[in-house]
């Protein structure tokens, strides 16, 4: 940037990702917590997060389910009220939106349970820690939908089998679904444009992502109030909401409304150990 005006940089910067995301035949997106905010679903981390009256290992590990699976069904059972009583915001619809120009070359991974990128029409989804309006038998492992939640009673029985089922998430200490992370790693590996937005992007294995697709030659562009571990590897990182970053991006009568960290543009990633 040397002693360019970082406004007009970042102006500059913000078209040029415009133009790539246009361009682009292959486009890999992460999402995380943030961008379900403006739906009205609190983030993980922070004074008004989930994690602010309880700790991971008493409600989302699988320790904590054998010792009061009632107590952890009842957290999930209101999650999954809270997700159903909420409506896709207009970042969920612009990713849609975007998922319909690129059709196969596009893949949106998020690391949500809320079920909002569905419900706003997107259809290339892997949904890395699973979702909330599911549940799995813990005997014979079959998924299957949650009534209503006016209809809920937990815990659910197995439709097949009987046994009871848990949630159908990820806990912390659990692996991935099979082949989630693997096609998540593939679509960010050949991406020529990854947008990773509204993560704190500290939660592996998907923190790797925008570190994958940088690595392979991908544009990178982060979307989140605050800096992360991946910020000084990214092309551009909008300091903003979900919603105000992906207008700036994908609608293009939007301009520049926000800060933004001009020590982020630049051609040659810095050194990513630590990242």
């Amino acid at each position: 940037m040397g002693g360019q005006d970082p406004a007009l940089a970042s102006a500059e910067e913000l078209q040029r990702a415009r133009q790539l995301l246009d361009r682009a035949r292959r486009v890999a997106v992460l999402t995380g917590a943030g961008i379900s905010v403006a739906s009205g679903i609190p983030t993980f981390r922070g004074p008004e997060g989930l994690w602010r009256n309880f700790r991971p290992e008493e409600l989302a590990t699988p320790e904590a389910y054998a010792r009061e699976p009632q107590r952890v069904w009842a957290w999930y059972a209101e999650r999954y009220r809270l997700a159903c009583r909420a409506r896709p915001n207009q970042a969920h619809e612009l990713l849609a939106d975007l998922e319909g120009r690129k059709g196969d070359g596009f893949l949106l991974v998020t690391q949500n349970v809320d079920g909002l990128h569905l419900r706003a029409g997107s259809r290339r989804v892997v949904e890395l820690h699973g979702s909330l309006h599911r549940a799995r038998c813990e005997v014979c492992h079959h998924r299957f939908a949650l009534p209503p939640p006016e209809e809920f009673v937990p815990p659910p029985s197995c439709p097949r089998c009987g046994s009871r089922a848990r949630p159908d998430v990820v806990w912390f200490g659990e692996l991935l679904p099979p082949g989630a992370y693997e096609a998540a790693e593939e679509a960010f590996r050949r991406a020529e444009v990854a947008l990773v937005v509204g993560t704190s992007a500290v939660v592996e294995p998907a923190a790797s992502l925008g570190r994958v697709a940088r690595h392979s030659g991908a544009y990178l562009v982060e979307v989140n109030p605050e800096p992360t571990p991946l910020t000084a590897l990214t092309h551009l990182s909008l300091r903003t909401g979900a919603v105000e970053g992906l207008q700036a991006l994908l609608s293009p009568d939007v301009g520049l409304r926000f800060s933004e960290a001009p020590g982020d543009a630049q051609e040659q990633p810095p050194d990513p150990e630590g990242a």
